[in-house]
């Protein structure tokens, strides 16, 4: 053991006082664990032996330091991203709600007490009284907390919210607050939180959290507590002081006396460690160390903490200094690094009062002219309003949510804009927010800015049965009530309304206490332009409102409108006509015009038949919107979507979208900055109008389209496709984008045609209402839709319209700056319109700051901000320097100049007068423009940064600052450009290039050589040099950054002039890589590279270091080739890199093994993970794709099958030459009968690593394993060891093997049971092998956990029917003998003597009747013989109805079997064969026949001569059978009786008890429920009967599935009927449950809903007979006719050709018996026109025209019949029919006429008709 005192140098050498209470004040575990590093030390010294005099000293120094507990840390707020669970803290009540109170913390953070994590006293009296429904006796929250209070409360958890953000969750539970205390270290004097938890006669017990603790608190002490009238409640929190302390902690008295609680100070002999240290702690400190951020003070003797600069005290800020002593409070204490924060603010160190909050009057509130007094670079800043008030900012509230923090911008504005958001009470500060977007919100944090009938924009955040809960701001939500969702009442929501989608609604009411709103989406009140009644006042009479109806009574209409505002519509004002029930014209939620009768004392008489159009005021002319007008406008306000304006001079109000005043986004939102109020816009052009809304534009490009008539269509007839239409994007969905275009087209463009490039998210290239150029694909005409590509390749736009539109967007912004100058004559306006791009100014260096950045001021620009932009400040600049600065860019909005101040665009160069190309360097770039110099002249101009409208956001070819490029100069000065040059980009742009060329005797490393793309290959560039040699670039060299899936090669395109350098070369011959450094280097293919990235660095610099890769790393590799002998992909990594993956490697599902060469294409990126690097060959390594680089426990891997073993399950071939096995318990979730016939050798399958075993790894096929984030039913889950097991369970295992001790069953991979033969059967076999005969290895069996014995490890099993329920695994029809137990064998053994003398005697009488028996069989075979031949040789039709006459026989034999058989045992079972309907009642189901049949019977049989080989007497025999059949009669009655069936659910369960698997008892049980109207007890009594079933009774569980899907269908909604018949096709053959599905539709007059299943199920089982007819006979029956012929001609496609003639005979079938009968003749006549000699079907087709034909008809069929040329036997069989057809419907004289037919016949064919 090492020295202790080594590790723990000071541990219990440091004792101050010997007194017993202040022991715990210095524990040696506790100091030692933040002083382990002194150990290190002696180390030190060894290895540092010069300086030793220095380290002497600075050991002595620190030595005399005190000693410290807590490692100082550096000073800062608390944050947020700091917080941790557990953390102690002191918070403010903020305030008190129904379930919660919300509590402010410091630094401004908000938490939330839940009402559940108050006190254990607390929560009991809740669950009480909850459980009693009696809410008398609770107390609310806000009678045990209130606003201002001070609590100790600790964090329970951080909840992550569907956007991201955290909240936080507390708990003022004692039990977790004082969970660091214990009763030992209890001292009189300390203080501490706790809740009342019972009150007593003489005080109240409190409960402090301490186990073995009672505190008492005495009734005259609680009368101290302030505003405290009455007694203490349970749950009351109290702050309370240890007055005295008995029996080491058991007993304490308290005191909560204010004065005594803010006078008392925590002192070291209270015993206070940092394990127990308690937020609300006021301490004596010492100030340590005084940093920019705060203070580090000391107190308590050790104890280290920070005070930061929010929590000085303002008055005593500045005199502050090293070894002060100060009165401090804890505030909050970290419990992993002990961290502890306090506060030197007075209103914290008077604890007894409750802290002062602000009012909401200057929440929201937007502030100008703040100056920042104070930065804190980690924690934000303060700042000074205009009326001296000091607020703080935080550091993510000084930029944009989505932007980087500039701080010199920050710095250098010298007042700033901002907005109150909150006040934190800790700090009595409020906190502020410099985002523009929280500034110019229009609706913040406060309920107070919303209003009646304003109109708002939100995001749907969530769908609820009662509505839509709206996101209107990040403060604010609204409810949209399900009545308002839509003008009519929607039954399915969420079809409309999706989440995320952004929806206008207008606010209904606000409840500003308690923060409601309320929302509508009711069209008809969004686009009202009626007055608004918001108050009483508003409510005139005659004026004339939209509202909605509430309420509907016999005497009239509840009308409500907005706010509290409602009036009454009595019947008589309800309509022109009187209306006797309102009920029948009206409904709730309807909107409807109400006029104004009578307004008094708040209440409104109201009538909507004198709404007869008649509004106030004189109606006004109606605009006639055309398309193509081009109108001006007035704006009347701003909206955030657009403006409101009013079209000149008809005064129409509509709007233009923010979207729609420009081509260019950025200057669209110029545009909406600038206009206010009372401007006149012009050029605004009818781009869509219809009923529900008018769609009006400014966007240059729409106008001119419309104005010359190309690229727009006025119709859907003129689309065509491959026309080219301008249009704008109309909405973003996951699939793809809408594009809208005039005239009310509207086309989709798919996700794969938005661009030439991969998307990923639809939301990322363009911008909703951007203007686009489309190319119609496909046309729809049917369905009236087309869809478009938005690709630039295919979209062709000329080039003048590129240069139109700069031109365009320039006036744009030059018109703002004439608007604002107009507007505002201020000195800012002024000296911002004087602005001009390429502009020389002096400005003056103010400030150089430590990362080289400046500001700058000019006297020119006194009142705007200069900014120098990055990268364009030179170096050595000093304070107060004057230089010259060229502007760049003017920002409108923040009033910023941003300059440049490089020599080389300040210097003065003569400008050329020529056209021609000239290179380029792109300085500065916004979301459209960019700004550029040319470097031959140094002059500035503008240009687009895209070519194309339709360039996405992730372009390459988009412009970014730092480019260069080549430009051509069209024109020297333009006018349009105010003078700046008109120049046009060459080319896609690249990096800074050059064109290189070489030769061997002229390359070096490091060169930088010119060339030409030549050929483009997967994995490399063939460059054409200058001297027209050739090099090549790898794949990996084009790049420096790579996404996974590009392919860098198509980045670039033949032709393609580019800038290379030179890092190796090729031999000619094998193309193999060779470095400069090589011995053997001679190459004649020099190898390049195009990184930018290399390009820029010096040649001297460069290294020719081989990058090493280790075993896990990620790299990016690209597909070089796949090879399907040896089945792996090639991958090449760098030019001499390349890297291998094995098939398992490559892929992580089983179905991508099938289609492997279409994994990854050549030349495309993917990420692999390194698995191992050759040591002989580095340049070669082993690679993954699936992300899995090595096998431990748990990996989920994609294996082969390699062997299938009965006894073990499957050998596995696993990725990186490993194998791996998979017993039979690891197969499936659910165990099965034949588990491995599911597999095959060589198949793909999906495994998850469990165990390793015999170097093997085990392995599991599991869903619940491979699949763990997929929901899979568990139906036998794993057991890993004996533990999980309990005696008396029941599960299911796989037979191992039959030895002579008993069956030995596997219940899991390791885990095994015995079964002694007494219990594994109740019959007697001889032998253990005479049991695996009847019982194989691997049968899967039903056992019951009989006896565990956990110290051997042994596991008895039964698996006898009274321990499982299922039946014995030996069927009875063996004739086995039953095992006796105890006296019952003497008594076995006297019978089987009895039964041996009996046989012994009657042994003739059995021979006779042996060979009678043999006789009667013979003769029963000849019979049968004759007939068969009767048969042969007889028609069609006679073999038809003959078989009919057999079934009957049939079923009467059955029956009579039934009967005979002992079965009445059994419970009768149901057969449903339609649907179920409980309207009809239990009376009318039947046992199926099935449950009692043939198989059974002869089961019973045999097994009755087996047991009982006495011969029975005739007499004796039918006895039985009338006996047999009485008592199925009777059970059969009793069963089906309803007066009969039992009356109580235990009655019932006795039933089930004995007949488990009958589903007609469990269906009368749901009726017995049902009856009682106990609806969820009768589905409970459906899912145990599913469950209780045996799962061989397909039949049985079938039933229960149809009742269940009826009882939904009744009681039920529409989903959970749809989840019980998913359910029902999982677990049963999904035909019947679609057939069942149907006809419950179908009874219940659902005819959508069964049409809509029929069609599902004709897709789906296109090759079933019976569903083709199915769907048939619904149609027919609703009198769909020829939506029938329609499905016949889809069956006759789908089914196989020799089943067409019968489908189109019962389809006519069904036509004469439901539809059209002359529609089924015909269709019959047409069969059997083709098929002459179908006799079978000549009589079907008579006997349909006998039901439902004229006898006319009838006679002329068999008219034809009997002319037939078929044998005359079938002949003689139809004369037969008609003869028989005339005699009964026929005259005399009928009959006579076919009489005479026959002979005619007979004449005819002579000789074989009368043969």
């Amino acid at each position: 053991m090492a020295s202790k005192e080594d590790d723990f140098p000071r541990g219990g050498k440091k004792q101050t006082t010997t007194e017993s209470r202040v022991k715990p004040v210095k524990h040696p575990e506790v100091d030692n664990l933040f002083k382990i590093r002194e150990s290190e030390e002696p180390k030190k010294r060894k290895r540092q032996k010069g300086d030793a005099l220095k380290k002497d000293k600075k050991q002595k120094i620190e030595k005399e330091e005190p000693l410290k507990l807590n490692k100082p840390a550096s000073v800062d707020i608390l944050q947020l991203k700091s917080l941790k669970v557990g953390t102690l803290m002191l918070g403010c009540v903020k305030e008190v709600t129904d379930f919660e109170v919300i509590i402010s913390l410091p630094s401004g953070l908000l938490g939330y007490l839940n009402i559940s994590n108050i006190c254990d006293a607390y929560t009991k009296i809740l669950s009480e009284q909850l459980d009693s429904e009696d809410t008398e006796e609770i107390f609310a929250l806000s009678s045990l907390f209130s606003a201002g209070m001070l609590v100790r409360c600790v964090v329970a958890r951080l909840d992550v919210g569907q956007c991201g953000s955290i909240s936080i969750q507390l708990s003022v539970n004692p039990k977790e607050v004082n969970k660091g205390m214990s009763k030992e270290c209890l001292n009189p004097g300390m203080t501490l939180s706790g809740f009342v938890a019972s009150i007593e006669e003489h005080g109240y017990l409190v409960d402090l959290g301490i186990k073995g603790n009672n505190a008492f608190l005495p009734k005259h002490a609680a009368k101290d507590i302030p505003n405290i009238h009455k007694e203490l409640m349970v749950g009351q929190y109290l702050t309370c002081i240890l007055v005295e302390v008995k029996s080491d902690g058991a007993v304490v008295r308290l005191s909560v006396s204010p004065s005594a609680v803010a006078q008392s100070v925590a002192e070291t002999e209270h015993g206070w460690t940092l394990t127990n240290l308690l937020p609300g702690l006021l301490v004596t400190a010492e100030i340590k160390k005084v940093t920019l951020h705060g203070l580090i003070i000391e107190f308590l003797s050790s104890f280290t903490g920070m005070v930061d600069f929010m929590h000085f005290e303002t008055e005593h800020a500045s005199p502050l200094k090293k070894g002060d002593i100060v009165k401090a409070c804890v505030l909050h204490v970290e419990p992993t690094t002990r961290q502890v924060g306090l506060s030197l603010r007075n209103h914290l160190l008077q604890t007894g009062s409750n802290l002062r909050l602000a009012t909401n009057d200057r929440i929201g509130e937007v502030v100008h002219g703040c100056k920042l007094t104070a930065h804190h670079s980690l924690s934000g800043a303060i700042l000074e309003l205009p009326d001296q008030t000091v607020v703080f900012v935080h550091r993510n509230h000084m930029k944009e949510p989505e932007e980087e923090l500039n701080l010199n911008r920050v710095l250098a504005k010298p007042e700033h804009v901002c907005r109150i958001m909150d006040f934190s009470p800790l700090e009595q500060l409020h906190l502020v927010s410099l985002r523009r977007s929280i500034i110019n919100a229009p609706y913040f944090r406060r309920y107070h800015d919303m209003h009646p009938g304003l109109i708002v924009e939100g995001k749907v955040m969530s769908l609820y049965p009662s509505g839509i809960m709206v996101k209107v701001s990040d403060y604010v939500r609204g409810l949209v009530p399900h009545v308002h969702l839509a003008d009519v009442i929607l039954k399915k929501p969420e079809k409309k309304y999706v989440v995320g989608m952004n929806i206008k609604c207008r606010v209904l009411s606000v409840d500003v206490q308690r923060k409601k709103l309320t929302l509508t989406r009711k069209r008809a009140l969004l686009e009202s332009t009626l007055p608004l009644f918001r108050t009483y006042e508003d409510a005139r009479p005659g004026l004339v409102s939209h509202g909605f109806i509430v309420c509907i009574q016999n005497y009239g209409c509840i009308v409500r409108f907005y706010g509290d505002v409602k009036g009454l519509v009595p019947q008589n004002e309800l309509c022109a006509e009187r209306v006797v029930v309102p009920q029948s014209m009206f409904y709730v939620g309807q909107v409807v015009k109400a006029k104004v009768l009578k307004c008094e004392d708040e209440k409104l008489l109201l009538s909507l038949k004198a709404v007869s159009g008649d509004c106030e005021g004189p109606p006004k002319p109606k605009f006639k919107f055309e398309v193509g007008k081009v109108v001006e406008a007035k704006v009347l306000s701003k909206v955030p979507s657009g403006l409101e304006v009013s079209i000149l001079p008809e005064e129409a109000t509509v709007l233009l979208p923010t979207m729609h005043l420009s081509d260019h986004v950025s200057n669209c939102h110029i545009f909406w900055k600038v206009f206010q109020e009372g401007d006149i816009i012009s050029d605004i052009v009818c781009v869509g109008n219809n009923a529900q809304n008018v769609t009006m534009t400014k966007k240059p490009t729409v106008k001119c389209a419309l104005e010359e008539g190309v690229m727009v269509a006025r119709d859907f007839s003129e689309i065509t496709v491959g026309m080219q239409l301008i249009g704008w994007i109309m909405k973003i969905l996951p699939y793809g984008v809408f594009v809208q275009f005039p005239c009310n087209l509207v086309g989709l463009a798919p996700k794969a045609a938005m661009s030439d490039r991969f998307v990923s998210d639809t939301a990322g290239p363009f911008q909703q209402g951007q203007t686009v150029v489309a190319k119609v694909t496909h046309v729809d005409e049917e369905k009236r839709r087309f869809l478009v590509t938005l690709k630039v390749s295919e979209v062709s736009v000329a080039k003048r319209e590129t240069e139109a539109r700069l031109l365009q967007g320039y006036q744009e912004r030059k018109a703002v700056i004439e608007t604002m100058t107009r507007r505002d004559d201020s000195d800012l306006v002024k000296q911002l319109s004087a602005v001009r791009l390429g502009q020389r100014i002096t400005v003056s260096v103010e400030e150089v700051l430590e990362d080289g950045s400046v500001t700058l001021q000019s006297e020119e620009l006194s009142e705007a901000t200069v900014v120098p932009i990055e990268g364009h400040v030179p170096e050595k600049l000093v304070r107060d320097q004057k230089c010259t600065a060229v502007i760049l860019y003017a920002d409108l909005l923040t009033s910023q100049v941003f300059v440049s101040l490089l020599a080389k665009l300040t210097s003065v160069r003569e400008q050329e007068k020529t056209l021609s190309k000239q290179p380029a360097t792109v300085l500065h770039t916004d979301q459209d423009f960019a700004i550029i110099s040319l470097d031959n002249s140094g002059q500035l101009t503008v240009i687009e940064t895209t070519h194309h409208l339709n360039e996405a956001t992730f372009d390459l070819n988009k412009l970014t600052a730092g480019q260069t490029l080549t430009v051509f100069v069209k024109e020297t000065s333009c006018e349009n450009l105010e003078g700046l040059p008109l120049v046009a980009r060459e080319g896609d742009a690249t990096e800074p290039h050059m064109f290189f060329s070489g030769h061997k005797s002229r390359y070096h490393f490091g060169d930088v050589v010119k060339a030409k793309v030549k050929a483009i290959k997967p994995t490399c560039l063939l460059l054409t040099l200058e001297d027209k040699a050739i090099g090549i670039v790898h794949v990996s060299e084009i790049e420096d950054v790579v996404r996974v899936g590009t392919f860098p090669t198509n980045s670039l395109k033949i032709g393609t002039k580019v800038t290379a350098r030179v890092i190796g070369g090729r031999e000619r011959k094998s193309r193999r890589f060779l470095p400069f450094s090589h011995r053997n280097f001679t190459y004649s293919l020099p190898e390049l590279t195009l990184r930018p990235s290399k390009l820029k660095e010096d040649a001297d610099n460069m290294t020719q270091s081989v990058k090493r890769y280790q075993v896990g790393d990620n790299i990016i590799c690209f597909v070089s080739k796949f090879c399907p002998i040896r089945k792996c992909l090639e991958l090449t990594i760098e030019p001499s890199v390349m890297g291998t993956v094995e098939l398992l490697a490559m892929i992580s599902d089983p179905k991508e093994a099938k289609h492997l060469q279409n994994l990854c294409k050549l030349g495309q990126a993917v990420s692999a993970k390194v698995v191992s690097v050759c040591r002989s060959k580095p340049s070669q390594i082993s690679l993954s794709l699936n992300g899995v680089h090595k096998l431990e426990m748990g990996s989920i891997v994609v294996g082969k099958v390699q062997k299938i073993d009965g006894n073990l399950g499957l050998l596995v071939q696993l990725p990186f030459n490993t194998n791996g096995t998979v017993a039979l318990e690891d197969l499936f979730d659910s165990f099965r009968k034949k588990p491995l016939a599911t597999f095959k050798k060589g198949g793909f399958v999906r495994c998850c690593i469990v165990g390793q075993k015999n170097n093997k790894w085990q392995l599991s096929l599991r869903l619940s394993r491979t699949n763990p984030d997929k929901a899979s039913v568990v139906q036998d889950p794993e057991i890993q060891s004996v533990d999980e097991l309990t005696v008396g369970q029941v599960l299911r295992g796989y037979v191992k093997n039959v030895t002579e001790r008993g069956v030995l069953v596997s219940l899991s991979r390791s885990i095994q049971g015995l079964v002694q033969f007494r219990r594994a059967t109740k019959y007697f076999l001889p032998s253990h092998q005479a049991y695996a005969k009847y019982v194989p290895e691997n049968s899967l069996l039903t056992a019951k956990v009989f006896s565990i014995d956990k110290d051997k490890q042994l596991i008895e099993l039964s698996l006898l029917e009274d321990d499982t329920g299922k039946p014995d695994v030996l069927p009875a029809s063996l004739g086995l003998p039953l095992r006796l137990f105890g006296g019952a064998k003497e008594q076995d053994k006297s019978t089987k003597r009895k039964r041996a003398e009996s046989e012994s005697k009657e042994e003739p009488a059995e021979e006779t009747a042996k060979k009678s028996a043999g006789k009667t069989a013979e003769k029963k075979e000849k019979k049968k013989a004759k007939k068969s031949k009767v048969v042969d040789s007889d028609s069609g039709v006679e073999v038809y109805f003959r078989e009919e006459e057999d079934e009957e026989r049939v079923e009467k034999k059955n029956r009579s079997a039934e009967v005979l058989t002992p079965a009445s045992a059994k419970p009768a079972t149901l057969q449903v064969a339609g649907g179920f309907s409980w309207d009809v009642g239990l009376s009318s189901l039947k046992p199926a026949s099935t449950a009692l049949g043939e198989d059974d019977s002869s089961d019973g049989e045999e097994e009755q001569d087996k047991t009982k080989p006495q011969k029975r007497s005739r007499h004796d025999q039918e006895t039985e059978k009338r006996e047999a059949e009485k008592a199925l009669t009777k059970l059969e009655t009793e069963l089906m009786d309803p007066g009969m069936r039992p009356q109580t659910a235990a009655s019932f369960e006795r039933l089930l008890l004995s007949s488990p698997d009958s589903s007609l008892l469990w269906l009368q049980y749901m009726a017995f429920h049902l009856q009682a109207t106990q609806i969820d007890q009768a589905r409970a009594v459906a899912e145990r009967a599913l469950k209780t079933i045996n799962f061989r009774e397909d039949r049985e569980k079938l039933n229960v599935w149809v009742a269940l899907m009826n009882l939904e269908n009744l009681y039920g909604t529409a989903e959970s009927l749809q989840k019980v018949f998913d359910r029902a096709t999982q677990y049963c053959e999904p035909i019947p449950v679609y057939q069942q599905l149907a006809d419950i539709y179908h009874k219940s007059e659902k005819t959508k809903e069964a049409d809509r299943l029929y069609q599902t199920m004709v897709k789906r089982f296109r090759q079933e007979t019976s569903v083709w007819l199915s769907y048939g006979t619904f149609l027919l029956q609703q009198g769909q006719s020829d939506a029938a012929s329609a499905l016949l001609q889809r069956a006759i496609k789908s089914l196989p050709t020799r089943e067409h003639v019968d489908v189109i005979c019962k389809f006519a079938k069904l036509e004469l018996r439901y539809g059209d009968v002359e529609r089924g003749k015909a269709m019959f006549d047409k069969v059997l026109s083709s098929y002459p000699k179908r006799t079978d079907l000549w009589s079907v087709f008579i006997d349909l025209l006998i039901k439902h034909g004229s006898q006319n008809d009838i006679r002329a069929l068999f008219d034809r019949v009997i002319h037939l040329s078929v044998a005359v036997k079938k002949i003689k069989f139809f004369f037969k029919r008609y003869l028989d057809y005339e005699k009964k419907h026929g005259t005399p004289e009928s009959v006579l006429a076919v009489k005479l037919k026959a002979m005619e016949y007979v004449e005819s064919k002579g000789t074989d008709a009368t043969g």
